[in-house]
């Protein structure tokens, strides 16, 4: 199961303390999955479409508690794409269904669902705009492994609830942003701290853990990586200047004779030459009495550049470098 599904399955176990958080995140899931359906004699119903079972019964408890009415939840199945369960949470015309709308805030009779944006009265309150966003998260959301690249969004197809939603988030600190996406709207937060945030408020506490935890281990990861890169680099580098070394002295040995160097650069050949492998700290760490790294590095330029001028023949067998 994907880290969106089981975030999702936590969230639809979340049931708000109030009557004002339920219904507003009740208007969310509405908003996002809802239709209303005008048969004969202006008979309204209401359908809810979700593809998640615990979001279908989330929705049936809400609007059975909220409002009392029949509600009913049938089960199909696709046969195109995803051959998987779609449910619809569906309230027949009945008496009171209008009630419903005029609680929602969403328009008259329920005709405006796809048109209005928030209702400003549902999340007047910190807990009913946490419960909103849980609703609308859980209608259109989705939210990526932590394991991958960070990224939460919440599709819609309405700009202006768009906007809105973005709005909302921006309330708690949360730099949300929206982008269009074909006929969608896409409300999305890329950072990591702004996605557990997201998480905390929305009331998905075991998932905002399970993503810190896969945050740190895949920041540490990174860290040693980097750690590791970054040793090998210079691993190689080390090595790749003893071997230039050596065959400068070597160079130089079958040449001129490393007995006719000055003293210490003859110290310096005879002891890369005797330690092959060890780094310029180690070898200043030989000397006697020692010397820094900065000597050593300076004396095997200067053994460098001896090899470079015998080599184009600049100097002739007598050469004595000061």
């Amino acid at each position: 199961m994907s880290f969106s599904a089981v975030t999702k399955n936590e969230l639809a176990r979340v049931v708000g303390g109030k009557d004002c958080c339920r219904l507003a995140e009740l208007a969310a899931l509405i908003k996002m999955d809802g239709s209303v359906q005008i048969s004969g004699q202006k008979k309204l119903s209401l359908n809810i479409v979700t593809e998640n079972a615990a979001v279908a019964r989330k929705i049936f408890k809400l609007l059975k508690n909220l409002f009392g009415l029949s509600t009913e939840i049938l089960v199909r199945r696709r046969v195109r794409l995803r051959k998987n369960n779609v449910y619809l949470v569906r309230i027949p015309s009945q008496p009171g269904i209008e009630e419903i709308f005029k609680a929602l805030g969403i328009g008259e009779a329920g005709a405006a669902i796809a048109e209005e944006g928030i209702n400003k009265e549902l999340i007047a309150r910190d807990c009913c705009r946490k419960a909103y966003l849980r609703g609308a998260f859980l209608g259109g959301g989705s939210v990526n492994n932590p394991e991958g690249t960070y990224h939460l969004e919440i599709i819609t197809d309405n700009f202006k609830h768009a906007q809105e939603l973005a709005e909302l988030m921006q309330s708690f600190n949360l730099p949300a942003r929206v982008s269009p996406r074909k006929n969608w709207y896409v409300v999305y937060l890329k950072g990591s701290e702004q996605i557990v945030e997201c998480l905390n408020h929305m009331g998905a506490h075991a998932a905002q853990l399970d993503f810190e935890n896969a945050r740190i281990y895949k920041d540490m990861r990174n860290q040693v990586n980097r750690l590791v890169n970054c040793e090998t680099a210079n691993l190689n580098k080390t090595v790749n200047a003893a071997v230039r070394q050596l065959e400068n002295i070597k160079y130089l040995a079958d040449t001129i004779g490393l007995e006719k160097l000055p003293k210490p650069l003859r110290e310096a050949a005879e002891l890369r030459l005797q330690h092959p492998d060890a780094s310029l700290k180690e070898l200043g760490e030989l000397w006697d009495p020692p010397i820094g790294k900065s000597g050593v590095n300076h004396r095997m330029r200067k053994l460098e550049r001896l090899a470079e001028r015998v080599r184009s023949r600049k100097v002739d067998h007598g050469f004595k470098e000061s």
